[in-house]
């Protein structure tokens, strides 16, 4: 029998479920014409679900995300983007 322990990060499971959302409703509101940074940047400030459009869905699935949780993962995400950057020079 095996007698390692296994990891398993609900972080890192959460993060990937925020950044496939993310990813939907980005898609969706360029598909739509909007720019998807600033619905996106409107929704996050305001909590206004309107910033994000109903094609795809992409309003529906937004909401099922926390908005801490969100701004969590974005700051982790760009963090680590910054850090991985500065590495390379």
């Amino acid at each position: 029998m095996d007698e390692f322990t296994r990891k398993f990060s609900i972080a890192k499971e959460k993060d990937a479920e925020i950044h496939r959302i993310l990813s939907i409703v980005y898609q969706a509101l360029e598909e739509k014409g909007y720019n998807p940074v600033n619905q996106i940047v409107g929704y996050i400030l305001s909590e206004d679900p309107t910033y994000i459009t109903n094609h795809n869905n992409a309003r529906t699935l937004i909401r099922k995300i926390d908005r801490d949780e969100l701004l969590q993962t974005l700051l982790r995400s760009y963090l680590q983007d910054a850090s991985a950057s500065h590495g390379k020079r």
